[in-house]
């Protein structure tokens, strides 16, 4: 008893893990998650798939074969002790009990036997040598209890076990099922990685995209999986979904047509969260939902080409393309299109742009400060952009612009590992909510004709003003072309690199603000130039176009730093939606449920019903009356005294 009990706990604890620790999930995600060592003792464990591990299943068996055994052995003696009355309870064992009285003479046997039958027990009598034995019980059927309660955890466990499929375990066991572990189409899947529509139990997600159809489900099997063959089509015709204004989903939903592949029999039905579509023992439950591999445009501009317009590049999300760039070949991998994101934008992690001491010089333009505010920011995308050695970086778009202190901006975000966060850009807006003004601006201080322009331009400017003699022109305009052209080589991160190469420690911060000032001084210079160039006038200097510029400085130097040779911005897209289904055939699901009803009946017999024996033995000279119960409580102690005294009234004849 005490090991199954321990058995039993640990049971318990399994379950519990099982519930808070999300199950079979691929094992990266694992890794990602809990790092490398808790990894390690984790998938040793089977934490990952408790209720079909090895050791899960053995104490489930071995629970099984114990209790049968335990009922086998005690069923015939209690089945034996409900059904007896005990009626050759001798005298002396009567008088021992500690409920038992000796009433004088007058009570016969057949008043004994009406009075505790009308008390609502059964009655045997039995005359014996020393007088006639009234045996009377009640409650019998409390024993029933622990045979219920014991029956109900075989069952219980009988159905874990039919759910935990000991048949594939076995036959994975012996190598005849080998899970996949290559990502190639399930056509192309092997027949020892192929699992049956026999197969007696399996639980496995699918997503499909609307307008398809799915036959087969894909049951995570530690570093591969298997591919499950299903006895139907399922077919999504149509998605819904509906959102809460914070984002989350408030009901989800999919029409689907079902056909059975031996009848042809369609079933149309939808299904919601919380209401499956059940088909012959197979159950379809609503999951999950995404992107179903949507049709997307970018506009792509070409970092490495300052002046090149941008180009238009159509992908699909969920889908990998080649692409090439300044004569170098990438592979584009789209991710998935979210088409709401409720997203606080007082903090976008890290911001890119302005490095160590000119973040110090540069508040307004380098530091991304914002109240922290949720708000929908509209359709975003996930891509990675990888090189020919295999290298890749993942990027963050957001199509629609962000409204942050006022103003307009394009957000981006790059990491270079998964574990990373985000690390984002952003990128002003011109009036018509373009990229054309700040991609002109970013081509112009790249240019080093414009550069020798500006800083002619800008040393004019500042003999004019007196700000300096006619023998520092040439000095001063060398400077301002030195300084625009280590920005246009590398933005803020070159200048300060000259820095941390040339200037002492002490001397930095003021060189750097000089610096600051020349850059921000010349950029109105630079974006006269490009507008002209264009054939645009000239952008009135107040401070929404100061602010414009300088944020594009921002910008223009964080794209030194986005790892990317092209910025592709979302331009448009035609959605298509993905349901997210979880089919079950679970047959040991109702063998669990009917075990579950055993043990709840078992334990009102324990509980609430109680055992009473009584036993009246009646002789020439005296009547002894005893009475006996499972549970010694006052309640008996109450019932002994009321059925005493009334025997003991029957025997004065009142």
């Amino acid at each position: 008893m005490r090991f199954a009990i321990s058995l039993l706990t640990l049971l318990a604890i399994a379950s519990v893990i099982g519930t808070v620790l999300k199950q079979n999930e691929p094992y990266p995600n694992y890794v990602v998650e809990f790092g490398q060592f808790w990894f390690t003792g984790f998938e040793w464990l089977g934490l990952f798939d408790v209720y079909h591990s090895s050791w899960f299943l053995l104490i489930l068996a071995f629970l099984v074969l114990s209790t049968s055994l335990c009922i086998w052995r005690n069923a015939p003696g209690f089945i034996k002790d409900m059904k007896g009355y005990r009626e050759k309870a001798s005298e002396s064992s009567l008088a021992a009990m500690s409920h038992s009285v000796a009433l004088p003479a007058g009570v016969s046997a057949a008043q004994a036997s009406a009075y505790l039958r009308g008390q609502g027990f059964l009655v045997r009598e039995a005359s014996r040598e020393d007088g006639v034995l009234v045996a009377a019980k009640k409650g019998a059927a409390n024993k029933l209890g622990y045979f219920l309660a014991h029956i109900a955890l075989v069952v219980i466990c009988l159905g874990g076990l039919l759910d935990g499929n000991v048949p594939l375990k076995v036959a994975e066991l012996f190598g005849k099922v080998v899970p996949e572990t290559r990502d190639i189409p399930q056509s192309q899947i092997p027949p020892q990685s192929r699992l049956s529509t026999s197969n007696l139990s399996f639980r496995g997600n699918v997503t499909i995209p609307e307008n398809s159809t799915a036959d087969v489900v894909f049951l995570n099997a530690g570093n591969g999986y298997f591919v499950q063959d299903l006895p139907f089509l399922v077919t999504l015709k149509k998605f819904h979904v509906d959102y809460y204004s914070t984002g989350m989903p408030k009901l989800f939903a999919s029409d689907l047509v079902v056909t059975d592949k031996q009848t042809g029999k369609e079933t149309v039905a939808t299904v919601k969260v919380n209401h499956p579509l059940i088909i012959d023992g197979v159950a379809i439950y609503q999951a999950s939902f995404g992107d179903g591999g949507s049709p997307l445009r970018f506009k792509a501009w070409n970092l490495g080409v300052p002046n090149a317009p941008a180009q238009t590049l159509a992908a699909k999300s969920l889908g990998n393309q080649p692409v090439e760039i300044n004569s170098q070949r990438y592979q584009l991998e789209a991710g998935e299109l979210r088409t709401f994101n409720i997203e606080n934008v007082g903090d976008n992690n890290a911001a890119m742009g302005v490095n160590k001491t000119f973040q110090e010089v540069m508040q307004s333009a380098g530091q991304v400060k914002h109240d922290k505010q949720l708000r929908n920011l509209g359709p975003s995308i996930t891509y990675k952009l990888r090189d020919a050695q295999g290298q890749a970086r993942e990027y963050h778009l957001y199509m629609s612009p962000i409204s942050q202190d006022g103003r307009p901006y394009m957000m981006a975000g790059m990491r270079s590992e998964v574990a990373q966060p985000f690390a984002y850009l952003r990128l002003p807006l011109d009036d018509n909510n373009s990229l054309d003004d700040f991609m002109r601006l970013r081509a112009a201080l790249m240019d080093a004709k414009v550069q020798s322009e500006v800083a002619r331009r800008v040393a004019a400017q500042a003999l004019a003003g007196q700000a300096i003699g006619r023998e520092m022109r040439e000095p001063f305009e060398q400077s301002v072309r030195w300084v625009l052209d280590r920005f246009g080589q590398g933005g803020f991160a070159a200048l300060e690199s000259f820095l941390d190469e040339r200037v002492p420690k002490d001397k930095r911060k003021d060189v750097a603000q000089t610096y600051i000032k020349i850059v921000q001084g010349a950029v109105v210079e630079v974006d006269a130039v490009a507008r002209e160039r264009a054939g645009l006038p000239r952008r009135p200097v107040n401070e929404a176009n100061y602010r414009f510029l300088i944020d594009s400085l921002v910008g223009v130097s964080a794209l030194f730093d986005y790892g990317a040779p092209v910025f592709m911005q979302l331009d448009s897209f035609d959605e298509v939606k993905a349901t997210g289904l979880q089919i079950t055939r679970s047959p040991g699901k109702t063998i669990v449920y009917l075990g579950s009803v055993l043990l709840v009946l078992g334990i009102i017999c324990m509980f609430y019903i109680r055992e009473l024996r009584v036993w009246v033995l009646v002789k020439s000279d005296q009547v002894r009356v005893a009475m006996a119960s499972n549970r010694k409580t006052s309640d008996l102690d109450r019932d002994f005294e009321r059925h005493s005294n009334a025997l003991q009234q029957l025997a004065r004849g009142e």
